[in-house]
């Protein structure tokens, strides 16, 4: 699951960007306009991509609140080298205000069908980071007989109000380790303060 440079999106310069973070290469933007308004996702994509399965998920996690959604695809370095998909999704989660350590850890022991628990120490603050075996609805045909994995990731904002949701979920169950290493890494870059140098529009004088 290796790839090569980070790319700067067009959206970490709007004046309305209230969280940063940094997606590995690997990941796609899907655009949420289009999703939300589709009533087949599969049609939108072509029958022979493939992938109407996943934005048929993409769009459940939409409906769900999900603000910003990537499609992943990495090589299985661990097997023959094939594809594994996921999706990526960020959502937001109002809090009753509360230290972000106490919002963490009630994140970390909220779950009564956690398969992971794991509390972080990001350089944003504290977070949790929670793993889960769903089943995903019959809708979305993804044919996964070991059901869905997601992996998610909660870390409270500075004003003890809200929560940013991280989240990964793919059919690949037997590589959670992985992706929990992966989130891990998504969730250490995540900044609520502006984190790219200033860019001037001036012109440097030539000597």
């Amino acid at each position: 699951m290796s790839g090569g440079a980070y790319v700067i999106d067009e959206s970490a310069r709007r004046a309305d960007t209230d969280v940063w973070f940094a997606l590995p290469p690997g990941f796609v933007p899907l655009p949420l306009e289009e999703l939300t308004a589709a009533r087949d996702p599969e049609r939108t994509a072509g029958r022979l991509t493939g992938l109407g399965p996943v934005l048929r998920l993409a769009h459940l996690f939409l409906a769900a609140g999900a603000v910003r959604c990537c499609l992943g695809l990495h090589a299985d370095d661990q097997a023959d080298g094939g594809p594994l998909l996921s999706l990526f999704t960020l959502a937001w989660r109002p809090a009753e205000w509360a230290p972000r350590s106490v919002l963490a850890a009630r994140a970390a022991s909220g779950s009564a069908t956690a398969e992971y628990l794991e509390t972080l120490e990001l350089p944003c603050g504290p977070a949790a980071l929670v793993q889960t075996r769903l089943e995903a609805p019959s809708e979305l045909d993804l044919h996964t007989p070991g059901g869905l994995l997601q992996i998610t990731a909660h870390i409270p904002c500075p004003d003890g109000r809200r929560m940013a949701i991280l989240s990964l979920a793919t059919t690949a169950v037997e590589r959670a380790r992985l992706y929990r290493d992966l989130l891990r890494d998504i969730a250490g870059t995540v900044s609520f303060e502006d984190p790219l140098p200033v860019v001037s529009d001036d012109v440097p004088e030539k000597d």
